[in-house]
């Protein structure tokens, strides 16, 4: 009678175990796919420049800077562009804008920036004759 009890304990523990098992894998999967729907992220797309670039899209995932070093994310070879230019940066939900000291400037939405500045989806970057469309996908 008791290796009846016993085997009857060991089946209720093990179907206890599959039971939980199984509700830590729907709620972790859940969890997965609620962030992968919610999950935006910046884009920058060159919409005017030189030929090359022109229609080139870029997820802003780190920091992306645009210069005509080779070091820079972003090469754009022209005079009117410093070595180290412009960066864009998320922070938190937000993305970034800044000038890195250039000498021509950055321009956000026609203004120049002389500091970090937040942008929105749509805005227009100017860096000389280089336009970057900041969008949200």
């Amino acid at each position: 009678m008791i290796d009846i009890a016993l085997l009857a304990g060991r089946l209720l523990l093990i179907a206890l175990l599959f039971m939980f098992l199984i509700a830590v894998m729907r709620s972790g999967i859940g969890l997965v796919r609620g962030q992968v729907r919610k999950s935006e992220h910046w884009t920058l797309s060159i919409e005017r420049g030189p030929k090359e670039m022109r229609g080139v899209k870029m997820i802003v995932n780190d920091p992306i800077t645009v210069g005509r070093s080779s070091g820079a994310d972003i090469v754009i070879n022209a005079g009117y562009v410093s070595g180290r230019h412009t960066r864009f940066s998320t922070l938190n939900d937000a993305l970034i804008v800044e000038d890195l000291g250039s000498t021509n400037g950055t321009y956000l939405e026609g203004a120049l920036i002389h500091e970090p500045t937040r942008a929105e989806p749509g805005d227009l970057v100017q860096i000389g004759d280089v336009s970057i469309r900041i969008g949200r996908s």
